[in-house]
């Protein structure tokens, strides 16, 4: 009981210095501008449902299904100041990692040397270091796994009714993953529904009031989604949203997994670590266990952003099928010198990469102060662009806002800022006054050889062109 004692206080410790590590990542991309300025227009004049940033789409109906988010992040920028961030991201992976090891103690405890591999293996979420409402969302996503197994363990457990205040909270600070609470319920129904064994694979047939309480808490889940400022729409918009093709194939994070690229090693890594030890394990394979495995894999693989579910569903299910081992003297110091080596790199590289991930931009500021300086009325930006210039209340003709400039422009600016299509006719289409592109864009040649354009400045990699004659009415 002693050494579990202090096997527990070394877990923690380590939980600590991996969420402190992490912030070595922490950076702000393009979409931290629009969220957090989105954040202090709702703090100063309410909950926004049309656009009020871009000077072609503005009064349009925008489904702001972050808007709690936003409203945090801006209260964290008042309260903790220029190290908001770090601070936004090191309680959300805390919090994440300790709700994983505190709903899996037993199986954490029973083969040390596992589970210190198993949390060294949660720096994969690093690729979500950012102040984005994801963060939240793993958070949730946790809670949501520890409450529907909780009733999967034990008939008469009443924590599952927590979960539709989860789908509350999750549909106002992250609508687009709002509906995983009562998916995952369905995928328990489904999995308590049979009793067979065929192979490796067992199933478990539930009690007649597990099946129940989980159909209640799933209705009820469905029903807590709608309490929103959007309303029922929030049922379908994430389902609207991953179907948008335009999107998936044009944004980064949306991109499926592909083994062609040596970026997305780690994921397939993990994901065949977890297969290989359903497989060599002793222990049957519960068709639960294995549906949830199913499931998240299958969204890891269609989509980058997904990769964070595989690691947290599966930290409630792998414990079960590793060994238990005796404990061992050296298992104690091992954990503590791998907890003070996560702590030294961020106190070591605080300066260096800590603080300018946080300060980084794309656009510097003097590239700004020409824009707002010319005060374009009809303004084409870089997708990248958009949100620091939102930030500095600059309107936009596109930010990171694609799942709103999609019904609108977004597919036009992909053929415009690429040469694609009939893109002189589109540029005629919108009367863009003023251009700020990226050079390596095939925007940027056309407008440095055409005699329409004047380049007005340049700095690195960023230019800024003016239309040489008189906007046309």
């Amino acid at each position: 009981m002693k050494n579990n004692k202090k096997i527990k206080i070394a877990f923690l410790f380590l939980i600590f210095s991996i969420a402190i590590c992490i912030l070595l990542f922490m950076r702000r991309e393009s979409d931290y501008f629009w969220h957090i300025k989105a954040g202090e227009y709702m703090v100063k004049n309410g909950l926004l449902k049309k656009d009020v940033f871009s000077w072609f789409v503005k009064g349009k109906y925008w489904f702001s299904h972050e808007w709690l988010f936003e409203v945090i992040l801006y209260y964290f920028k008042l309260i903790f100041g220029k190290v908001h961030i770090l601070v936004y991201g090191c309680v959300c992976y805390f919090t994440l990692l300790l709700i994983i090891f505190l709903a899996n103690k037993k199986g954490f405890l029973k083969n040390v040397l596992f589970s210190l591999i198993w949390l060294t293996l949660s720096l994969i979420l690093v690729v979500f270091a950012q102040a984005r409402p994801h963060l939240i969302s793993f958070n949730l996503l946790a809670l949501t796994i520890y409450l529907l197994f909780d009733l999967y363990k034990n008939a008469d457990s009443k924590k599952i009714f927590l979960l539709p205040i989860i789908s509350l909270i999750w549909a106002n600070v992250h609508g687009g993953c709002s509906n995983l609470p009562y998916i995952f319920c369905l995928i328990f129904i489904v999995g308590g529904l049979f009793d067979f064994e065929v192979g490796k694979i067992k199933a478990k047939k539930l009690a007649k009031k597990q099946i129940i309480k989980y159909i209640i808490v799933m209705i009820l889940c469905m029903g807590f989604i709608c309490i929103n400022i959007h309303g029922v729409k929030m049922l379908i918009y994430p389902y609207t949203n991953m179907l948008n093709k335009t999107m998936i194939n044009s944004i980064s994070e949306w991109r499926a997994s592909s083994l062609q690229d040596i970026a997305h090693l780690p994921y397939f890594v993990i994901s065949f670590v977890i297969l290989m030890i359903f497989l060599i394990s002793e222990k049957k394979i519960s068709f639960l266990d294995f549906l949830l495995f199913i499931s998240v894999l299958f969204l890891g693989l269609r989509s980058i952003r997904f990769w964070g579910y595989t690691y947290i569903v599966m930290s409630f299910v792998i414990f079960n099928y590793i060994k238990a081992t005796k404990y061992d003297k050296s298992f104690l110091p091992a954990i503590i010198v791998v907890a003070i080596a996560f702590l030294m790199l961020p106190i070591v590289n605080y300066n260096k990469i800590i603080l300018k991930n946080i300060e980084s931009k794309t656009l510097d500021d003097k590239v700004i102060q020409v824009i707002k300086k010319e005060k374009p009325k009809r303004l084409f930006n870089m997708y990248d662009y958009g949100g620091e210039l939102v930030y500095n209340d600059v309107e936009v003709f596109i930010d990171g806002r694609a799942d709103l400039y999609s019904n609108y422009n977004y597919e036009d600016y992909l053929n415009i800022s690429s040469l694609k299509c009939d893109y002189v006719a589109l540029i005629n289409k919108y009367n863009f006054d003023y251009f700020l592109v990226d050079k390596s864009y095939s925007i940027y040649t056309y407008l440095k050889y055409s005699e329409d354009y004047e380049n007005i400045y340049d700095y690195k990699n960023t230019s800024i062109f003016k239309t040489k004659e008189l906007p046309r009415n």
